[in-house]
């Protein structure tokens, strides 16, 4: 591979994040100065439209901040934008039994809380990366403690006093939702990171994750990785049984790379490739190009009507996963599918007139909402798929074996 070339492309992907997306939201009005935390309801230019807060974004700005100060020094306005999270995150988003609330005052008054776990890990995943950049000890425990009540929820969700996991009646049909064992492989790899003393119990249960994810929801037979299946992993022969989110599944294959990159697990690997491989046929749209949300993996018809909508983060994904599938295996078609999800993910979603990303786009690729966040988006998945760009180029300039990269 050029060498120069992949320098290039590590050059444009810092310049993306230190040049563009950071100082687009270092200039809107995410910082709360007010009452502390995040306002990531943001129009195109980055002012307020709604000053609700996202409990679960919190957390992701909070990682956020955290991660630049421990990947490219501790710049002080993103050490005070932390400073900034870490306060509200604890004081204002946590409920008496532990659980996170989802939505909230601009003000820290709760008014919506929901079953799943995933505001939950990504407190986790702020706490941990905070607690690393800091020093602090205590944001590392909380860490801990918020992921092992997450983990004896999953293994058991009636020890949930306030019994608001269950979302059905599982006595009629029990599911399993892959996204769950998915956050919480993610949670244990970044904790092992970040406390390293605990290693192998995180690494321990990140393999419990990762058998759960194979053994239920890894189906080689039809190609694909199911979102939802019965308790024991039978095919459920209904719209949400049959659904194939690609980049989940593109998502889960980079979580489970760097889990077999960890391990020098060559079998793990091949699955991961297979999802990835699956993923990215599944998903990428043949004639408008870009990946769609949802697709049926019987060809019938999916029931979200946002089906065939092409979303910000989905690209996100599909470019760490192409790319860290090139670095550890060296094959070209990796390389080439990184650099179609590259020309079509920056050639589409760019704002070039305020910068960052639009986040969703019709199926023929014309913007949707011009928004640059909501209560779903904001500084996480483009930002953290910079990093890592920049990170898994420059292993891969330097002609480095690849390291785990959670």
């Amino acid at each position: 591979m050029d060498k120069q070339l992949i320098k290039s492309y590590q050059n444009y992907y810092r310049s993306r994040l230190l040049d563009d997306c950071i100082p687009f939201w270092m200039k809107s009005d995410l910082l709360d100065r007010k009452y502390g935390g995040y306002m990531t309801n943001v129009d195109r230019e980055g002012r307020v439209y709604n000053e609700d807060k996202s409990g679960w974004f919190q957390g992701r700005c909070l990682w956020t901040f955290s991660a630049l100060c421990n990947n490219y020094g501790k710049r002080p306005e993103w050490v005070d934008a932390a400073e900034l999270g870490v306060k509200f995150l604890n004081e204002k988003c946590i409920d008496t039994d532990g659980r996170m609330f989802f939505t909230l005052t601009r003000d820290g008054r709760p008014l919506r809380k929901r079953r799943y776990m995933f505001s939950e890990s990504f407190y986790v995943l702020s706490m941990a990366e905070y607690g690393l950049m800091t020093g602090d000890k205590e944001a590392l425990k909380k860490a801990e403690d918020c992921f092992e009540m997450m983990l004896r929820l999953y293994r058991d969700p009636s020890s949930d006093p306030y019994k608001i996991t269950p979302k059905t009646y599982a006595s009629t049909r029990a599911e399993r939702a892959s996204a769950v064992p998915m956050v919480l492989v993610s949670s244990a790899q970044l904790l092992r990171r970040c406390d390293p003393e605990k290693a192998e119990y995180y690494t321990a249960v990140t393999r419990e994750m990762v058998d759960s994810i194979i053994k239920y929801h890894y189906k080689p037979d039809r190609h694909c990785v199911l979102e939802t299946v019965g308790a024991n992993g039978e095919f459920i022969d209904n719209p949400a049984g049959r659904c194939i989110n690609p980049g989940h599944s593109m998502e889960n294959s980079w979580f489970l790379m760097s889990e077999a990159v960890y391990s020098n697990d060559k079998d793990l690997l091949e699955k991961a490739l297979n999802i990835l491989n699956w993923s990215l046929e599944w998903g990428w749209d043949k004639q408008y190009g870009g990946f769609i949300y949802f697709t049926d993996c019987d060809g019938r018809p999916p029931e979200q009507l946002e089906h065939d909508m092409k979303l910000w983060w989905v690209h996100d994904e599909a470019l760490i996963a192409t790319l860290y599938a090139y670095g550890i295996t060296g094959e070209q078609k990796y390389f080439d599918w990184f650099k179609k999800v590259h020309d079509f993910a920056f050639g589409h979603f760019t704002d070039h007139e305020f910068g960052e990303w639009y986040g969703y786009l019709h199926r023929d690729n014309t913007v949707s909402h011009t928004q640059k966040g909501s209560m779903w988006k904001g500084p996480f998945h483009y930002p953290r798929m910079l990093m890592l760009m920049d990170k898994l180029l420059g292993m891969i300039a330097d002609g480095k074996p690849m390291e785990p990269i959670l």
